[in-house]
């Protein structure tokens, strides 16, 4: 065998992969999601159908090449069928359509698939000199086309539907899905359908494959920067692609029989491998998925029993069941607080989790942020002085009004208290300073102590689920971690920044949040 480049094969072979793997992706990030069933199965008719056109132009027998051609059409039918049922049915879970609609739809396909098998569509082809099999188009042509045309315009129709009903945050993703899918069409329908059965122009035919590139990369990239599909961990998708297209081009430059032969066992077990790849990181997340579930509920649990053990501490320190001795009562106090300690902790841990999966949502509406800071440096006051530790906080007057629209609770509890419980906390003896200012198009709320300070190890943990500086359990037993991690989240999550400052251990910190004005 000659040296091998085959630009056509290479670029059936990149379609099939890259068709495959993202289809396969999305199937495993929500297998319960028809959207994503439908999904997969249209990469795997998009793939059929490349290799079908691919192997089309190979053959120089016009019995087999009729064969061939007509198979490209039969594989044309399910393509445009599944592509309408996807359109109609995104981005929903279940199935939206009728299910008699949908059974109507099936036998439309299947008739059409029959037909296209017949000499009613191609009678004949005409093999020319280095060209692709040129068909001869039958009556029955136009009852292809209409089905397979009137299928993928209503299909587009749906998507466009579905974009002006959608949010303002997801269509970006609409719009690169839109972008695709009409590019991928228009070259298949002008290029594929319409020049060979009408003109006779056959060279486009080799570069089939090609014209679902514009779906599979605009997709890709809409799942990478936009979370099309919510598809999870797209850098081990990106990463098996790439080695199965680097094994594909290896067939392409095969020398002799033998290698190409080898050449092709490395490709499929390469695709297979990283098929598999894909889908033990799924059954890895899923576990995890379900590991957290426990352990959420079990926290909900544990959070609703240590709730009633503080009610009823505190009704036995407020007297409701009798005056208690003086030795009683302090015990019923500590446990009072330690009971609160502990809910708020596990509130902590569910807090975290529940921002990590998105669940969370905030309340949006206006408030002063300067009474909301007070408020938030007023309830440790008490805690500082019992560490005897100066607790000061200043608002420039020149800023006001501190009007900020957002969820108050939250930026009370969460962010400004957690930042002055954290000062609190870490602050072994000395000052704190909170403050809160206006700067051009920002407000800035900082708080800023003598205390323990942070290495530089450290400042990589911070704001991290869990993340525990090096000795901090050693100067606060009750840190869980995640306190900071809740705080950037919200931050956030309002259009926010959180950062913090210091020179090193010892040497205390700065904790700056600037929210937008």
């Amino acid at each position: 065998m000659q040296f091998i480049f085959n630009a056509d094969l290479l670029s059936v072979g990149a379609a099939i992969a890259a068709n495959l793997i993202i289809g396969y992706a999305v199937f495993r990030s929500s297998r319960g999601n028809v959207t994503n069933r439908l999904f997969f199965a249209q990469t795997i008719i998009l793939s059929l159908w490349s290799l079908a056109n691919y192997v089309s132009y190979q053959s120089t027998d016009p019995s087999t090449a009729l064969i061939l051609v007509r198979l490209v059409l039969f594989l044309a039918i399910p393509n445009s069928i599944c592509f309408l049922i996807l359109m109609h049915t995104f981005p929903e879970e279940r199935l939206r359509m009728s299910r008699k609609v949908f059974v109507e739809l099936l036998i439309l396909m299947i008739v059409t698939m029959a037909l296209t098998l017949s000499p009613l569509v191609f009678s004949s082809v005409s093999i020319k000199t280095d060209n692709a099999p040129t068909p001869v188009p039958g009556p029955g042509i136009i009852g292809f086309a209409i089905v397979a045309v009137l299928s993928v315009l209503l299909g587009i129709f749906y998507l466009v539907r579905n974009y002006y009903k959608s949010q303002l945050g997801e269509r970006n993703q609409y719009r690169l899905l839109i972008a695709g899918i009409v590019c991928m069409f228009s070259l298949i329908f002008i290029l594929d359908f319409i020049f060979p059965s009408f003109f006779g122009i056959t060279r486009f035919v080799p570069l089939s494959a090609i014209f679902t590139f514009p779906f599979v990369i605009l997709t890709a990239y809409a799942i990478y920067r936009e979370g099309l599909f919510k598809v999870r961990d797209v850098l081990t998708v990106i990463l098996t692609f790439s080695l199965v297209l680097v094994t594909f081009v290896e067939i392409i430059f095969a020398s002799s029989p033998s290698a190409f032969i080898l050449d092709i066992s490395v490709f499929i077990l390469a695709l297979v491998i990283g098929i598999q790849l894909i889908r033990k990181t799924y059954d890895i997340e899923e576990s995890n998925e379900r590991q957290e579930g426990l352990i959420h509920f079990i926290s909900h649990e544990v959070k609703g029993f240590l709730t009633k053990d503080a009610g009823v501490f505190a009704s036995l320190s407020e007297g409701d069941f009798g005056e208690l001795p003086e030795a009683t009562k302090a015990f019923v106090e500590r446990a009072l607080a330690e009971s609160r300690l502990g809910a708020d902790s596990v509130a902590n841990i569910l807090k975290a989790s529940n921002l990590k999966k998105g669940t969370t949502s905030f309340k949006k509406e206006p408030f002063d942020l300067a009474a909301l800071a007070t408020a938030a440096v007023e309830k440790v006051r008490a805690i500082a002085d019992q560490k005897k530790l100066t607790l000061t906080f200043t608002v420039d007057p020149a800023g006001a009004p501190y009007t900020f629209t957002g969820d108050k609770e939250e930026i009370g509890d969460h962010v400004f208290r957690n930042l002055v419980d954290n000062a609190v906390n870490y602050t072994p003896s000395g000052s704190i300073t909170a403050s809160l200012k206006r700067e051009s198009n920002k407000f800035i709320f900082a708080v800023k102590d003598s205390g323990v300070g942070i290495t530089e190890e450290d400042k990589k943990r911070l704001f991290t689920e869990g993340g525990h500086g090096k000795d901090s359990i050693k100067v606060n037993v009750h840190s869980t971690g995640y306190g900071l991690y809740i705080a950037k989240n919200i931050t956030v999550a309002h259009g926010g920044t959180i950062r913090a400052e210091s020179e090193g251990e010892g040497k205390g910190s700065t904790f700056i949040v600037e929210l937008p004005v």
